[in-house]
Order: structure tokens, then C-alpha cells, then sequence
């Protein structure tokens, strides 16, 4: 029944943004999948990272048909669309192989499973879908923040990001020095999240088609609430960035081409108006709260996937500073809010107690406290740096400790096993 009712929930909500999007005259998340099916993806990474989240419900056999049937899929999709004269240049040549799998292998658990084994293939098959949805669902809410939100709210922090020493001008300066060698590498990172997650999820869910059932918490279920909550604070602080809202990134539309070499003046903010395009996805940084949600699920995995975790923790917190695509202030609001999301679930998860509704009820509040000093004490913030400054990182910081601190608690202390003790020898 749980399951049941996250899919209604789902598709009612994915049917509400098609709904939304085509009030704009946009075509929604629901109608950009349906296309994907033949034309070129936006993403085929992405559709193959999702085929395989919803292989590892599937056995070792299973799973070489579906990658050989996948490639032989695109493979012949590729050569129609070369005799058609169809343009190849417009998203990526493959994907629709993978998606026409996940599409597959619901049919095959509809009509040829039962029971246990049918509800386990659906589950697979739902969560390569949700990831999937989510970035066609995320594409959409960034499409409706920017028509809905004709004012942005960048000077309040751009002016309070003082007290942090203005930390994307600062990044910004040193990519640029890089060259377009690490720019490259950044933005490979920074546009290759969702391939991340995967790779940490199979690792999580790898023992699932022996054991026959999903663990009860995982890293699909933080990425999804942390993409669904997200947006909804879009709206209420819209912000745009400083590579448009003081790059020339903006255009006319920005307040003057400062970024990243030259730092705002501090001056009394106000809503500054913008272009019906730019998302304003800025407050909180997603990429940040996704990044922080990959590093917390890698720390119980092997060396090299911890190394792999905290590498793409740190090159996308330098890469949304280094392109301009997020504040320093961003940044801290989005760890806070992926912390607080983190501790709900896994409250959920065993069971609500004190521990886990003060960590809650402490993220919530720091979260919110952040979004009130942006807004309404940024002056004050940059004034002041060296005591402002220190007190948004100590927030943070009080919320990481709270929660290191609550998560140690839930986690069953590993006993070491007892060597036994050397017996003598008969004489």
C-alpha cells in the first residue's frame, strides 16, 4: 500500500506540473519523457544510469540481455535516424535503448510475474523511472520559477555573501586561472551528479536481487525529497546567481558586469527585476544539498567510494562557486537543508524519538533563521563581517555536530569478534 500511494502521489503530481507548464505554453515533464521514447534524450547517461538502478533487482543473466538489448536498441535507432537525415547534433544519440528496457521490463512484470517477484520488478522499474522523472520534474520547476518570479532577490545576497569574505568571486578567479582544462573537469562533475548517485545507490542496493527486498532507507529516497522540497523554497527566494545577476552572463538585465573581478559594493539591496528565462534556483543550492547527500550515503561503503564521495562533495561545492551559478551563502543553507531532510528520513525510518525530532526541529530552525538574515539582515551582515561571518559557519556547523552526533547514537556499535585465547599444549 505504501508503494501504491507514492505512485498516485507521484503521478498526481506529475500530472500537476504538466498542467502548470502547459499554462505557459511549455511542454511538461510528463510530455518530454513521452518524446524521449524516439528522439534523442537530453541525457543519455542518465537513462542508462537509471536502467541500471532498476537492474539490480534483476540477475546476473538478466542483466547482460538488458545492456545488450539496450545498445542493440540504440544502436538501430542511430542508423534510422542517420538514413532519415535526421539531426544528430540535438541532445545525445543514445539513451532511448535503456529507456525502452525500463519500459520492458514493467510490461514483463505485469503480464509474466506474480506476487513477491512481480512487486519486486515494479519496485526497480519505479525507481529507475523516479530518477528519471525527477530531473524531467526538476526541469520543469526551474522553467515555472522563472515565469512566475519576476523579481529576484540577489542584492540581499549578494550583500549578506560579505560576511563569508565573498566566496564565488574569490573561486571564480582561481577557475578562471585553470584554464579550460579544469573548467572542463568542474563541469563534467558539476553535470554528472545524478551518475554519481547512481554509482553510490547500486552500491547500497547491490544485495538486493539475492536477498529479494530493498533496504528501508537509501540515497534515491534523500535525492528525491531533497529535488521535491527544494523547489518549493525557489519560490519563496527567488535568486538567480551572480554570474547573471552581476555577470555578463545577464545582460542588460544584470547590474553591472562585476563578476568575478570586481566585488559588490555594499549598499542598501532591493528586488531587482529579471528575464522571464533564468531560473532562479539559487536558494538553496541543490547541487550542494545533492553533493552532501552523495558524501553522508558513501561514508559505510569501501575506501574507494568514500574517496569518490568526498572528491565530488568538494568539486561541486568549487564548481558552483567557481561558475558563478551560486553564493557562498547558498551553500550553507543548502547543507543545512540536506542534514535536516536526512535526519527526518532516517527518523522515519526507526521510528520517531526525541533525538531524532530535536535534530529535525534544530535544522529547521537554522534553516529558517538563514533565510530571514539574508533577507532582512544583510547590511548588518556585511558590516559586521568578522561577527556575522563566523556565526553562519557556526550554524552550520551545530547542525552537522547535531546530527554526527544523533547518527552515531542510531548506529549499532560493531562488536569486535573475540580471538581466542592460546591453549597450552598437552605434554
Amino acid at each position: 500500500m505504501l508503494w501504491v500511494t507514492a505512485g498516485v502521489v507521484t503521478l498526481g503530481f506529475l500530472v500537476a506540473l504538466e498542467i502548470a507548464a502547459r499554462h505557459y505554453g511549455l511542454a511538461g515533464p510528463i510530455t518530454n519523457q513521452a518524446r524521449e521514447v524516439i528522439f534523442p534524450p537530453k541525457s543519455g547517461f542518465l537513462l542508462y544510469a537509471s536502467m541500471a538502478l532498476m537492474m539490480v533487482v534483476l540477475t546476473w543473466r538478466q542483466r547482460i540481455i538488458a545492456v545488450c538489448a539496450a545498445i542493440g536498441i540504440d544502436a538501430v535507432l542511430l542508423l534510422v535516424r542517420w538514413a532519415a537525415g535526421a539531426d544528430l547534433t540535438e541532445g545525445h544519440p543514445f539513451g532511448n535503448g535503456a529507456l525502452w528496457v525500463l519500459l520492458g521490463c514493467a510490461v514483463v512484470a505485469v503480464t509474466r510475474r506474480t506476487g513477491p517477484e512481480r512487486a519486486l520488478l515494479l519496485k526497480g522499474v519505479g525507481l529507475g523511472l523516479l530518477l528519471v522523472a525527477g530531473r524531467k520534474t526538476g526541469d520543469t520547476w526551474l522553467v515555472i520559477t522563472s515565469k512566475t518570479r519576476p523579481t529576484v532577490l540577489d542584492q540581499y545576497v549578494a550583500t549578506a555573501d560579505h560576511a563569508l569574505g565573498d566566496p564565488s568571486w574569490v573561486v571564480g578567479r582561481l577557475v578562471r586561472a585553470t584554464g579550460p582544462i579544469g573548467a572542463h573537469a568542474l563541469d563534467y562533475v558539476y553535470a554528472q551528479l545524478a551518475v554519481a548517485a547512481v554509482v553510490v545507490t547500486m552500491y547500497q542496493l547491490r544485495n538486493v536481487a539475492a536477498e529479494r527486498r530493498f533496504p528501508r532507507h537509501h540515497l534515491v529516497r534523500t535525492f528525491l525529497v531533497i529535488g521535491l522540497l527544494g523547489p518549493a523554497v525557489y519560490m519563496v527566494f527567488p535568486v538567480v546567481g551572480p554570474v547573471f545577476a552581476y555577470g555578463a552572463d545577464g545582460g542588460h538585465w544584470a547590474v553591472a558586469d562585476l563578476w568575478p573581478d570586481t566585488a559588490t559594493a555594499v549598499t542598501g539591496p532591493h528586488h531587482m527585476a529579471f528575464d522571464g528565462i533564468t531560473p532562479r534556483n539559487c536558494m538553496p543550492s541543490l547541487h550542494t544539498a545533492w553533493a552532501t547527500a552523495i558524501f553522508l550515503h558513501s561514508r559505510k561503503g569501501p575506501r574507494l567510494l568514500r574517496f569518490a564521495g568526498t572528491f565530488w562533495l568538494i568539486a561541486t561545492l568549487t564548481a558552483t562557486l567557481g561558475f558563478g551559478y551560486h553564493y557562498g551563502a547558498d551553500l550553507i543553507a543548502g547543507v543545512v537543508f540536506t542534514l535536516t531532510i536526512e535526519a527526518a528520513l532516517r527518523s522515519l525510518e526507526r521510528g520517531w524519538d526525541r533525538t531524532g525530532t530535536r535534530i529535525v526541529v534544530h535544522g529547521t530552525t537554522v534553516f529558517a533563521a538563514l533565510l530571514v538574515s539574508y533577507r532582512y539582515l544583510p547590511v548588518e551582515m556585511a558590516r559586521y563581517p568578522w561577527v556575522s561571518g563566523p556565526l553562519l559557519v557556526l550554524a552550520m556547523a551545530s547542525v552537522i555536530h547535531g546530527y554526527v552526533r544523533t547518527t552515531r547514537l542510531w548506529d549499532p556499535a560493531s562488536v569486535p569478534v573475540p580471538k581466542p585465547e592460546p591453549q597450552p599444549e598437552p605434554a
